[in-house]
């Protein structure tokens, strides 16, 4: 029986990223499953946005790898975020618009990059995944 291709879509484990994104979420705050979903991807959207459009280009054509990590407050996020913008990395701060789970105006998710996988690792390296 003849085996079946690769799927070129599918990523081999081994395979280095030199690019990537790195989603934040708070800790701190009570929200469902869908409702942490929402929030992290419109923080990937709005950083993504704001990035440089050959970093955009690079890590579209490397595979638009995604990390999702979380932070225990919202000091926690600021913080990510100003030592992001010091390095050149965009940034996406997202603030609920309050019309499900949470109060207006609680910042819930911070995006960071695409940007080069060894600089986000300096800024986000002592996080826990999600």
């Amino acid at each position: 029986m003849p085996k079946t291709p690769p799927d070129p879509h599918v990523q081999k484990p081994e395979q280095y990223f030199k690019y990537k994104q790195c989603l934040i979420i708070r800790d701190d705050v009570k929200m469902s499953c869908g409702k942490k979903c929402a929030q992290v991807a419109h923080a990937s959207i709005g950083a993504f946005d704001s990035a440089d459009k050959t970093l955009r280009k690079a890590w579209q054509v490397e595979g638009q790898k995604k990390v999702v990590l979380k932070a225990k407050d919202e000091r926690t996020l600021y913080e990510l975020k100003v030592v992001a913008e010091r390095y050149g990395i965009s940034t996406s701060l997202i603030q609920d618009a309050g019309m499900t789970e949470i109060p207006p105006g609680t910042i819930t998710a911070l995006g960071l990059g695409p940007a080069k996988t060894e600089d986000l690792d300096k800024i986000t390296g002592n996080l826990s995944l999600l």
